[in-house]
């Protein structure tokens, strides 16, 4: 009798049932004569609105961490790149990138023209999941291919002009990220189809961001005194690292759990591995500084717990809960030694990117082919796969490690010939000139800056060295006084070591590796 009470209480609430998608408009129907909302779940709809927030929340993260490892003279330069960067690549995907990744007609390689500027993209099931509209998947994919830019352009740092890195944004998502997404995610996509498993990124986000920002370091060049005692320096603001990480930590939630496309069991998975992925990772990274220089590093630690959310991404709804260990120990060991690369490549790579990406990216697509099983796929009560080696798919390895390279080498012969042809137009040189590098691009090329003491420092620098200091040699003491930011000079310092403590403190370093980088 009960029973029978509280299914008469529960008939009476105002649920909307589920009806199955039986239309024909490609943009699932006209709101005048039919209600569209009958075909999805509000809980769905919910969930991945509140997944896109999160995501769009680890572009400013980014900002803040990228900023606070840069040189005081440049912090502001790199928060704007990430903010632009939403900015450029919404109206990209809103014009024609998500229909070169995502359109229902696409090809093995890229997508066509069918949905240019979201024509007829509403109410029809997406193109991934009949679970939420075209209209919702578009604006949630719309913001990793934000974040994937927002990465890469970190390259830039210290040195990139804006101008030719906004008009590379554009063209990079067209030509490199629209479709390395679309073979990994489009069903019709090659790798898609060869049975590649990538939940959340690893190769349309972080390989290819990671190669493309290793090419952009490339093709700009070294920083000025590269190389030297005058790059060997802190970060400048690890409270901006420590916001960024959080920023970034918070939203990868919506990254990886808002991947399941739905309200279910398989992204609560993916949100356990997620977060359990990442605290390995900041212990490990924390561990393996602390081994060379005896300190409990902050940076460490967030460079760890970033690296930790990298490796998982690829498998995070594939994967079950002790695999998330593995994943975050080898994220992090493989990326934290994988920043000596720059050395041995002798590119100037001065957030790390490539180490931490690229490299992060590559041990999460290999760690989805040993732990991915189809007893996790299935807790969304649709998707099946064949498995990994957990389920003895032997082949899954080589499938992702096809994956992972192709991506890598598209991203970066593609990075490299777009920046070439940016060069050569007038107008467009990437680099920007010595004396703005020595200036700072947040005065050479914004005219604002991350501090308000930056314009009283350059009084200060101004009033030590006057008018006199030009006419001493390198050899010759000048008299006691104040350097720039607060440092003491004392009577009898040669002027070579005044300009170079006049130089603000950070670390031309993105990830941990204190001494093992200062021995270089």
């Amino acid at each position: 009798m009960a029973a029978n009470t509280n299914n008469q209480e529960l008939s009476n609430l105002p649920y909307i049932p589920l009806e199955p998608f039986t239309g024909t408009d490609p943009a699932g129907g006209d709101a005048l004569v039919e209600d569209l909302n009958v075909w999805y779940q509000a809980g769905d709809i919910s969930f991945m609105i509140m997944s896109t927030a999160f995501v769009l929340l680890m572009i400013p993260g980014v900002g803040f961490f990228y900023s606070g490892l840069a040189r005081r003279k440049s912090a502001l330069s790199l928060i704007w790149l990430s903010v632009m960067a939403a900015a450029v690549s919404t109206f990209q995907w809103f014009f024609w990138g998500y229909s070169l990744t995502f359109s229902h007609s696409a090809g093995p390689f890229i997508g066509d023209l069918s949905n240019f500027g979201f024509r007829n993209v509403l109410a029809h099931p997406s193109v991934a999941s009949s679970r939420i509209p075209d209209l919702l998947f578009a604006v949630y994919q719309g913001m990793f291919s934000a974040i994937t830019i927002a990465l890469a352009t970190g390259a830039v740092a210290e040195r990139g002009r804006m101008l030719p890195c906004v008009i590379f944004m554009f063209l990079w998502l067209t030509v490199v990220y629209d479709a390395v997404a679309c073979w990994t995610w489009n069903p019709s996509g090659w790798s898609n189809k060869m049975g590649g498993l990538d939940f959340a990124g690893g190769t349309p986000v972080h390989i290819a961001s990671g190669a493309a920002a290793l090419a952009y370091s490339m093709m700009l060049g070294k920083r000025r005194g590269h190389g030297t005692h005058e790059l060997n320096y802190r970060p400048h603001n690890v409270t901006h690292i420590v916001i960024g990480t959080v920023f970034l930590w918070v939203g990868w939630f919506g990254f990886n759990a808002g991947s399941a496309l739905a309200a279910n069991m398989r992204a609560i998975m993916a949100a356990v591995v997620t977060n359990l992925s990442a605290c390995v990772g900041g212990i490990t990274w924390c561990v393996l500084d602390y081994r060379l220089e005896r300190k409990w590093s902050t940076v460490g630690f967030c460079s760890g717990v970033v690296a930790g959310l990298v490796a998982i991404t690829p498998g995070s709804g594939y994967v079950p809960v002790w695999a998330a260990v593995p994943c975050g120990i080898m994220g992090a060991s493989f990326a934290n030694y994988a920043t000596k690369l720059k050395f041995l490549l002798r590119i100037d790579d001065a957030l790390d990117i490539f180490a931490v990406h690229g490299i992060g990216g590559l041990v999460g697509n290999i760690c989805t082919a040993f732990f991915a099983t189809n007893t996790i796929t299935r807790l969304d009560g649709v998707s099946s796969i064949k498995g990994g080696w957990l389920d003895h798919n032997w082949i899954q390895l080589p499938i992702q490690l096809a994956d992972s390279f192709a991506g890598g080498a598209y991203s970066f012969v593609l990075t490299c010939a777009i920046l070439f042809i940016l060069n050569l137009i007038p107008g467009l040189h990437l680099r920007a000139s010595e004396e703005s590098e020595i200036l700072g691009i947040d005065d050479a090329e914004i005219g604002e800056f991350a501090y308000d003491y930056v314009e009283l420092t350059r009084e200060v620098l101004n009033d030590v060295e006057g008018d006199n200091l030009s006419s001493y040699s390198a050899e010759q003491p000048i008299h006691q006084g104040q350097g720039r930011y607060g440092v003491a000079i004392s009577s009898g310092m040669p002027r070579e070591k005044i300009v170079n403590m006049s130089m603000p403190l950070t670390n031309h370093r993105m990830y941990g590796q204190g001494s093992a980088d200062h021995a270089q």
